[in-house]
């Protein structure tokens, strides 16, 4: 890597943001993060991804205020909301940025269809401000967060990159499909590189309190019963956070080189049984858990499985099964509610 680039990364103190932001600078990059850190989780586990990357809490709580980390001299976070256009831009006037990696977003597919206001506005008005600065100031390369809940009803498994994805099941994930579009449409008029990451379930230290690990780990910890929806016959393609880091990194360093425009399937490759991940949390608590099994839920879909080939020729391959990514997890969740 080019210990000379600069690159923004937008939810920096968000799961994938800060993990990505914290590989970025052990790599030798000058990384602005910035983040509104929103309530929609505990915001103290938000400081403290922040407090990793060397920021105090005093200064993230105020907004627009630089805070430059000392333990990493490349690093500066300023908390924003994408929506101030204004102040985005002046951002962007500020620093010469070389890349951009926007992961900040209003995440959850069961939250988009009781709260659909804040995802047009953080998913759709954001994004848009973001498209806008890097076309008015000449960004090298855009990379941003989509889901693999973009492949909606598709019944054709693996999901491929090529498949038809009209048919999202929930707000966010039109959201995500929305972005796709957005970003096109910016690649075609102005030539501006951008690549769309398609995310598989996503795990991992430091992940979100509302994802199914951390759900299913603190409530069978404390003897409590769990959901298991679709009555337990659902396949996830479980992918380790740290594959997903060197599947972000391969594309900030292959930029696309025939077209602008591209969106790529960061996954692990192959499902797995939602009732083997919970057998995995189980033996690594040595506590069986309590399973309350129930319907599909709305927006939700039975299986995902992603085709990887395309970012396998850029040498990526997932390295993390579920047992040695599920034991890291609660290495971590044991040591920071200790």
């Amino acid at each position: 890597m080019n210990s000379t680039k600069k690159i923004l990364v937008t939810g920096a103190a968000g799961f994938i943001g800060f993990h990505l932001s914290l590989k970025l600078l052990k790599r030798g990059y000058h990384v602005v993060g910035i983040d509104n850190i929103n309530d929609y989780y505990d915001v103290n586990l938000k400081y403290a991804r922040l407090k990793e990357l060397g920021v105090d809490r005093n200064d993230a709580e105020v907004f627009y205020k630089k805070s430059l980390s000392s333990i990493y001299n490349s690093f500066e976070f300023v908390r924003m909301n994408l929506e101030d256009k204004n102040e985005l831009n002046a951002l962007f006037e500020e620093y010469t940025f070389d890349e951009v990696c926007n992961l900040a977003a209003q995440a959850g597919v069961r939250y988009s269809i009781e709260n659909p206001d804040v995802y047009i506005q953080s998913n759709i008005v954001g994004f848009l401000n973001v498209l806008e600065c890097c076309r008015n100031f000449k960004i090298q390369h855009l990379l941003y967060a989509s889901s693999s809940s973009v492949y909606g009803a598709n019944t054709k498994i693996p999901f491929s990159e090529r498949d038809n994805v009209d048919t999202p099941i929930s707000l966010y994930a039109a959201t995500k499909k929305s972005n796709e579009l957005m970003a096109h449409t910016y690649s075609h008029l102005y030539g501006m590189p951008t690549t769309g990451m398609r995310f598989f379930t996503v795990y991992g230290p430091w992940g979100r309190p509302d994802m199914a690990l951390y759900l299913f780990t603190e409530a069978i910890a404390n003897k409590k019963p769990i959901k298991v929806f679709n009555h337990g016959k659902m396949e996830r393609d479980f992918t380790y956070i740290d594959d997903i880091i060197n599947g972000i990194e391969l594309l900030i360093e292959h930029p696309a080189k025939n077209e602008n425009y591209r969106v790529v399937n960061i996954g692990n490759g192959q499902p797995q049984k939602l009732e083997d991940f919970i057998q995995a949390i189980e033996l690594e608590l040595n506590q069986k858990a309590i399973k309350e099994y129930l319907p599909l839920q709305d927006g939700d879909v039975p299986k995902t499985w992603a085709d990887v080939a395309e970012i396998k020729r850029l040498g990526y391959a997932s390295q993390t099964g579920i047992e040695v990514g599920v034991k890291k997890f609660i290495d971590w969740y044991k040591k920071e509610n200790s």
